[in-house]
């Protein structure tokens, strides 16, 4: 066997979200297809200059307690984001039964790759006020180690003693699938032995609502009903809608896993990453970029297109970006695009950005590993250029061979994983 040949497996898996501070809690609330979309009173009563947000909605994480995981004198440390990222490693370090923490051998072959887009921005324009109004001598000596973006893997390196590879992606939307992508490439090219991995954001601000409201990129006009604002692929559809929240997963080499009788709950068997190199914002004509990240995936994990059953679309909600990979689905599949379940779960979840990838992989896992596909709620009038299976408005209970999951981001940069049920 090579160094390329090693078999990589999913074996525990964490999520915080606007629909459940654990995974199971996720899970169960796509599946009872329940929105975690908000009206946001303090973005609605925020002004600047005498004028409001035309953006009021958003999909926050609820009633989560960061001292479950974290003492209390250690808050000021981290901003959300982080606290996010540690609360779902935890819970999929504990599904995966691993010790409290390694020892330095094992430490040695294990690291931690965390995709975050923005970081942790929140925290950043408040030590800004602070240091504007009251000084530079109040300002918190936490102040810049508590928001990069680093600081995400650093905190879960310190916590568990991963003393691998560490680091942080940021391609934007793209930023937890290309974790979890280049978490999977260390194992499967025999540089580490076990990965912690994922994405986290905590990024719903006036400012980035205001900036991408401007942009029209965000869903208006919902602020009375704003569980009805994320539906993709409908035709109605007017925009994305912001979330918050963190998805983890433990990546292992097969025999390592085994040996030590880890869950198995998927594998992971294909990533593909390619560039639109094309616009700033706007995908490519026919998503041809997302086309070819898709046949890298499905290339590397050497199945046929036939296996493959479900794909945990990118599905934002744009009108663009939506009939984009509607088309792109369609031309890498030909005639077995129709036999597809293709769903977006950020119709609930919303739009974590740069932890996107990261929740829809666990979700995609979770999917395997438990047979039913989330649907894509919100889906009322049908699109004549969104004409694929989109598991409307109810859950599915399939049999799921391969599944993919799709990540597509601003500046044209576009991510793709595939997981297999595992076979012996």
């Amino acid at each position: 066997m090579t160094t390329m040949d090693r078999r990589v497996v999913v074996t525990g898996v964490g999520a915080v979200s606007a629909v459940g501070n654990t995974i199971d809690d996720t899970f169960a609330a796509l599946i009872a297809g329940k929105s975690g979309v908000t009206h946001l009173q303090d973005i609605a009563e925020a002004e600047y200059n005498g004028s409001t947000s035309r953006v009021q909605i958003g999909a926050r994480v609820k009633d989560f307690d960061p001292t479950e995981y974290v003492p209390k004198k250690e808050l000021k440390k981290m901003d959300e984001f982080i606290l996010y990222s540690i609360a779902a490693a935890q819970q999929a370090w504990d599904m995966a039964k691993l010790p409290e923490t390694l020892d330095d051998e094992t430490g040695n072959r294990a690291g931690s790759i965390v995709g975050v887009g923005i970081g942790g921005i929140k925290t950043i324009l408040s030590n800004y006020a602070v240091l504007t109004e009251k000084g530079p001598r109040r300002l918190s000596p936490f102040s810049i180690p508590a928001v990069i973006s680093n600081m995400s893997p650093g905190q879960l390196a310190m916590r568990f003693n991963l003393r691998g590879p560490n680091w942080a992606p940021a391609s934007a939307c793209s930023s937890g699938a290309h974790g979890i992508g280049e978490a999977f490439m260390h194992i499967k090219t025999g540089r580490s032995d076990l990965m912690l991995t994922g994405g986290a954001e905590c990024a719903i601000h006036p400012m980035n609502v205001i900036g991408f409201g401007n942009m029209y990129a965000l869903a208006m006009g919902y602020e009375d009903n704003p569980e009805k604002a994320s539906r993709p692929f409908d035709k109605d559809r007017s925009g994305f809608v912001m979330g918050d929240g963190s998805g983890m997963l433990i990546l292992e080499e097969l025999e390592s896993a085994k040996k030590r009788g880890a869950p198995i709950l998927a594998e992971i068997v294909g990533y593909g990453s390619t560039c639109d190199a094309h616009h700033m914002t706007s995908p490519a004509p026919g998503a041809e970029g997302a086309q070819r990240a898709m046949k890298e995936a499905i290339a590397m994990g050497g199945f046929n297109l036939e296996d493959v059953t479900y794909i945990n679309a990118h599905g934002t909600s744009t009108p663009p970006g939506d009939k984009g990979e509607t088309a792109a689905i369609r031309s890498v599949f030909g005639d077995h695009a129709d036999k597809l379940a293709v769903s977006s779960t950020k119709s609930m979840t919303g739009h974590l950005l740069g932890g996107a990838g990261g929740l829809e992989a666990t979700i995609s896992v979770k999917a395997i590993a438990d047979g039913i596909v989330p649907p894509t709620i919100n889906y009322e009038t049908p699109d004549p250029e969104c004409d694929l299976d989109y598991v409307p408005n109810e859950a599915r209970k399939l049999d799921i061979d391969v599944a993919m999951s799709n990540s597509f981001g601003f500046g044209g940069t576009n991510a793709v994983l595939a997981f297999r049920k595992y076979q012996d």
